[in-house]
């Protein structure tokens, strides 16, 4: 096997004394590990012997770990001042500037250390040249020991393990000689695109908004950099590049994702499966190379409804399902959607945006890269994970009413108490969503209007959102919460009112698109992990005309999302270029 990288390829064959030797230091005097993990040698990636090392912790028992743990040292701690740290702790301390910390600094970093020893009993391990392998400021360093202090042990063990095989890919890349150049090159897109903002202290770029218009001009500026042979901006606010294929008659492969954000978002929702294929089309470009196939970016200009009430105001139209009602809607400051597209140069008009619906016969299929936006992968240390299908789901607004009463003077068996039918409802929900394999679900508001201390609530109104790979799995599991809900009603005495609000169908993967991420995952020499997206995304909306399958990157911080917390890794994003590449080659070879 060659896998293009010489330290690697070195390293595969080498006898394991001398692989064990060249790794020496890898994971902080814990050569046990790598011992273990070259026996699934040979390498393809980097990222599949971090992969391996990651198997082997986890197989290993709890003192294990705990043993692992603890071999590291404390960030600007006693070994740091002796100058006893290795020389791996010494570089990523220094790049994280704690070799040069203020007193005030300092002193916040040894009490910090102390309190979360006190709590845990291990020291706070963070990779501190953090997610582009720059290295962290102290104030993030700060803010995150902070955040940690307050996690429950198991969820901080299992994270310092992550922070562990973050800190050893790094070193990895160095001993290797070897940078994800691509994913850097992503990863600083995207954080140069993020400058663009409606709040000065958080991003947030809703629908057609200057920020959202800032970001549209960047995006076509990326896209003729990849060279894309045409880039055009559609009624909606779409920017759409294409790279043709090697026939004018060639069908086309679309893909893309949105650049529009919910309030205090991340920076890679939705983005990262702009900034990936084009990427991908650079590096055609740069060869010369052209496919038996186009390749269709779209950057969808709106899917998370933050503007208006009403979402995938971007690929809608693509699949003739955009609602002409939705010109009409208006938004916070009572600006009809027509007349925002109006101001911001698009027509405005249903002929226009009927305009942009796609030919199903012209096109192979819909594929798209996004961050996972949840905790599975990150769980797993995997990653990529291969999508099997977008949720189906379903929402109510609902409202018990009972009655108000005196909360001293009422005795317990008088009572109507509309929020205690409530949290009954909210048991309820987790109960039955946990005995339906796959589903979820959640009450995410619960309001007591004009509540009072010292009143027996009268009226508790609440929502319900029920989520399933299958419409099946969703409508047993709502019929499941509904019948509970009345059930609740008729023993408290209440009355009971429900709005459903949406609906949603389940958008399964294509079976021979999501058999291509695997192959192209699997090529990569990593795991392969397979999930379902309990959130929506544009490809549920392509779902409708075009096979389609979905491609999952691994996020940071517990796979947090819509947070400004929300990040992954460049070499993360590094493995889902490589694995777009490697789509795009073997279906080529399928055309050929």
């Amino acid at each position: 096997m060659t896998t293009g990288i010489p330290a690697l390829d070195a390293l595969n064959t080498a006898p394991l004394d001398e692989a064990c030797a060249r790794l020496d230091g890898l994971y902080e005097h814990s050569p046990w590990i790598v011992r273990s993990a070259l026996a699934r040698r040979p390498f393809a990636t980097p990222a599949a012997l971090v992969a391996a090392c990651a198997d082997v912790v986890d197989r290993a028992d709890v003192q294990a770990q705990l043993a692992l743990i603890r071999a590291h040292p404390e960030l600007a701690g006693k070994a740091m001042v002796a100058g006893t740290l290795t020389a791996e702790s010494t570089d990523e301390q220094s790049r994280a500037g704690l070799t040069h910390c203020t007193p005030e600094e300092y002193a916040t970093l040894q009490r910090l250390n102390a309190e979360y020893r006190a709590r845990f009993g291990w020291p706070f391990i963070l990779a501190v040249r953090g997610p582009r392998g720059r290295g962290l400021s102290r104030a993030q360093i700060i803010a995150a020991f902070e955040r940690r202090l307050h996690a429950h042990p198991d969820d901080e063990r299992r994270e310092c393990l992550r922070q562990i095989h973050r800190i050893a890919e790094i070193r990895l890349h160095d001993k290797l000689g070897w940078e994800p150049t691509a994913g850097h090159a992503v990863w600083d897109q995207l954080a140069a695109l993020a400058r663009h903002s409606e709040h000065p202290e958080h991003l947030t770029v809703t629908y057609l908004s200057a920020a959202h218009r800032a970001c549209a001009a960047d995006i076509a500026g990326w896209m003729r950099a990849a060279g894309c042979d045409t880039v055009d901006t559609d009624a909606v606010g779409n920017v759409v590049g294409r790279y043709a294929g090697q026939r004018p008659d060639a069908p086309w492969l679309l893909t893309g994702s949105h650049y529009d954000t919910v309030r205090r978002a991340g920076p890679h929702d939705g983005r990262l499966g702009i900034a990936v294929p084009l990427a991908a089309v650079q590096a055609l470009h740069a060869r010369g190379e052209r496919l038996p196939f186009g390749i269709e970016v779209v950057a969808f200009a709106e899917e998370e409804g933050q503007r208006y009430p009403a979402t995938f105001l971007g690929s809608a139209p693509l699949v003739g399902a955009f609602d002409p009602a939705w010109l009409d809607l208006t938004d916070a400051d009572g600006i009809p959607m027509a007349e925002a597209m109006r101001r911001a140069g698009l027509p405005g008009t249903q002929a226009a945006i009927a305009a942009c619906a796609r030919d199903p016969g012209r096109y192979l299929g819909f594929v798209e890269v996004h961050i996972e936006q949840g905790p599975v992968l990150s769980e797993a240390n995997r990653p990529l994970g291969i999508v099997t299908g977008i949720n189906g789901s379903v929402r109510w607004l609902g409202e018990y009413v009972g009655v108000a009463c005196h909360a001293g003077t009422t005795p317990m068996t008088q009572r109507r108490d509309a929020a205690a039918g409530a949290a009954e409802l909210t048991l309820a929900v987790e109960r039955l969503a946990r005995q339906h394999p796959g589903t979820v679900g959640t009450v995410g508001i619960l309001e007591v209007p004009a509540g009072s201390i010292n009143v027996v609530p009268g009226r508790c109104r609440f929502s319900l959102d029920l989520r399933a790979p299958t419409d099946a799995a969703r409508d047993a599991l709502a019929q499941a919460v509904l019948e509970a809900a009345h059930a609740i009603a008729a023993q408290r005495g209440l009355t009971l009112t429900l709005r459903e609000t949406l609906r949603a169908s389940a958008a399964p993967s294509d079976p021979a698109w999501q058999a291509r991420w695997e192959r192209a995952v699997a090529a990569l020499g990593l795991p392969l992990h397979h999930l379902p997206s309990g959130a929506g995304h544009d490809a549920m909306m392509l779902h409708r005309r075009l096979p389609q399958a979905m491609l999952f990157v691994r996020g940071e911080n517990g796979g947090i999302s819509h947070n400004p917390l929300e990040s992954t890794t460049s070499d993360d994003i590094e493995l889902a270029v490589q694995a777009f590449a490697r789509l795009l080659r073997d279906l080529a070879a399928e055309l050929a």
